[in-house]
Order: structure tokens, then C-alpha cells, then sequence
């Protein structure tokens, strides 16, 4: 395994969103603000620099993985417990501790990553979280597994269904975990699972935790759902952010898919979905930067906040792609 740096553009939401039209242009902004410095230097030198490209040669110098947008819900999540955000962590503790039954204190979060590339990324996980004696608990009346004896079969698992029939029994759902969580000072951890649709939960051999956002009006307590096997911990969640912030990557995506032209109606079928990309195709000759400045004064305000930094990852396998995430983090309101 080798330690390399991957590129995190974390668009926060500070407010609540306003009107739908304002909020959009105001996702935008980062999102074309993120695909542009994604390129490569020796790409945009022939443009003249970063301040210099077009927004209509976006769609030609861009390719395929630059910029992608990040794992959101799962990486807000992940890092809410790296961070310690109260309420969030103390939550998703007492489900470890009391109801997976999972000894220790020193809680933290491995975010497992593995891509299409075939190669496995652990993403920001903090030096010496994953031992060689780290076990994984599944339920099982049986010696936990070790975890990071198991991490290559798991990534070969997530692409190939072969793969997933050769794990053990007791882990052969383990790779469709979207975190491990666990307590460092005792070194067992559980597969967790993250799903912005608490309907799309699936049970599998291996996963113990679900980590789901809470709906206003329901009971939000942690509980063990038996159907699925699994214990499912609701979190406070701005869904409706990440439902913009999604229908807004689609706009753009489509954009620069009718290479910076506005796309057929069949494409982008609602008229605000139109009239967001109109403010792109009007400013296509103009620059990037340009074009992100323009929509400043027609965008919900001090909607977002931008964190952008330099992650370490974990990567096993092939080459790591891609090497930079634009990843929406909503509102968690412990």
C-alpha cells in the first residue's frame, strides 16, 4: 500500500436554502470554480493559465474524472467523527458501544473507497487506525476476522461478483460497506453502512451499523431492525441541500455534455433547469473566473462556505483516480 494526496473541494452549507433559482446559481459557482482548477497545469498552460479559460473549452480540456463529485453524505459523515462535531459523535458512539457492542473510547472512522479503477482507497484516515490486529465484529458466534488481511478481497469484491463468493461467510457483504467504525484503543471496528435513502438500506454478512438521516416527524432513536440485521442510526440531515446540490451538478454536466451549448429539452426538461443553464450559455465565451464572479449578484448568499484541502489516502492496487473530489457537505445539526 502506498499513502498519496487527493484534492477535497468541501462546499458547506452555512444556511438554509432561500429560493430555489438563487440557491442553484449559488451552486454553481463551486461547481464550475471546482472543475476548473481540476485540470492539470500542463492542460490550462495552453489556455494561458487558469485565468484565461473559456468557459466554452471546459467540455474539451476536462476529462473524464476531473472533478468528480465526492461521496457526500458518507464523507460529511466520516468526517463529522474525525472531527469530533458533538451530538453527531456521541450519537453514533452509544450505537457502536451499546447496541454493536463495540469495546473502547477512542472512537474514529475509516472511509473505504473502492473504484472503478479497481484499486482501494482509505480516505483521511488518521496514521495507525488500521493495524494488523484490527478484527472486524460481525455478529457471529466466531473469531472476528482480521480486517486488513481482508482489504485487497474486499476491493476486488466491490467490482467482481466472483470475488464476493469467494469471502467467508461471515463477511461476503462486507464490501459493500461505506465506512469501518470503531475504537482505536481496542482495535475492533464494524462495516458500516451510509445511505442518504433510509429505503435503499440493504442488510449483508458483515455490515452491523447503518448510519441514516433523520425525517422530520419520525422517531429518531437508534434501533436494531431485525429484517436487515442491522443497527440503524439516524442523524440530523439537510436532505433537501443535497437534492439541489445534486439536480445542480446535473445541470452543468449536461452543459458541457452539449459542449457549452444549452442541451436538448429532452436533456434538461424543467424550465428552471433551462434558465439556470441559459445563464451559463449566455457567458460561454467569457472566462471561467469570469463566469463565476458574474454569478455572484444573482446567487443565494453566504449559502456555501469552501474548504478546500489536501486529504491522505491509502491506495492499493491500480492508479488512484480521481485525484480530486468536489464533495457537498450539508447541514448536520447535532
Amino acid at each position: 500500500m502506498t499513502t498519496e494526496g487527493i484534492r477535497i473541494i468541501a462546499e458547506r452549507q452555512q444556511n438554509p436554502l432561500a429560493d430555489i433559482y438563487s440557491a442553484h446559481i449559488a451552486i454553481v459557482r463551486p461547481i464550475l470554480r471546482g472543475l476548473l482548477y481540476s485540470l492539470k497545469q500542463q492542460v490550462v498552460d495552453t489556455a494561458g493559465g487558469y485565468e484565461k479559460v473559456p468557459l466554452f473549452m471546459l467540455p474539451r480540456l476536462r476529462r473524464e474524472g476531473d472533478g468528480d463529485i465526492g461521496i457526500c453524505f458518507e464523507y460529511a459523515v466520516h468526517e463529522s467523527l474525525r472531527n469530533r462535531q458533538p451530538g453527531i459523535t456521541e450519537r453514533i458512539y452509544d450505537a457502536l458501544t451499546i447496541h454493536c457492542r463495540v469495546p473502547g473510547t477512542e472512537i474514529d472512522s475509516i472511509l473505504f473507497a473502492a473504484e472503478k479503477n479497481g484499486s482501494l482507497q482509505l480516505l483521511n484516515t488518521a496514521n495507525g487506525a488500521l493495524t494488523d490486529d484490527s478484527r472486524i465484529l460481525t455478529g457471529a458466534r466466531a473469531q472476528p476476522p482480521l480486517l486488513k488481511q481482508y482489504l485487497k478481497d474486499l476491493a476486488r469484491a466491490f467490482r467482481s461478483s466472483t470475488h464476493r463468493e469467494q469471502l467467508p461467510a461471515t463477511i461476503k457483504g462486507l464490501w459493500k460497506a461505506d465506512l469501518f467504525i470503531g475504537c482505536r484503543d481496542s482495535d475492533r471496528w464494524v462495516g458500516t453502512s451510509v445511505k442518504i435513502n433510509p429505503h435503499l438500506l440493504e442488510g449483508a454478512p458483515g455490515l452491523r451499523l447503518a448510519i441514516v438521516p433523520s425525517l422530520q416527524g419520525r422517531n429518531d432513536a437508534i434501533k436494531y431492525d431485525e429484517n436487515r440485521n442491522l443497527v440503524v442510526c439516524p442523524i440530523p440531515y439537510d436532505a433537501s441541500f443535497m437534492e439541489v446540490f445534486y439536480v445542480t451538478w446535473g445541470i452543468v454536466m449536461q452543459f458541457l455534455a452539449a459542449d457549452a451549448y444549452m442541451p436538448k429539452d429532452s436533456h434538461l426538461p424543467r424550465p428552471f433547469e433551462r434558465q439556470v443553464a441559459n445563464e451559463l450559455v449566455k457567458r460561454r465565451d467569457f472566462a471561467v473566473v469570469d463566469v463565476i464572479d458574474a454569478l455572484l449578484p444573482i446567487s443565494q448568499p453566504h449559502l456555501l462556505f469552501n474548504s478546500d484541502k489536501i486529504v491522505p489516502v491509502v491506495v492499493d492496487g491500480a492508479q488512484m483516480t480521481p485525484d480530486t473530489l468536489i464533495s457537498p457537505t450539508p447541514a448536520i445539526v447535532a
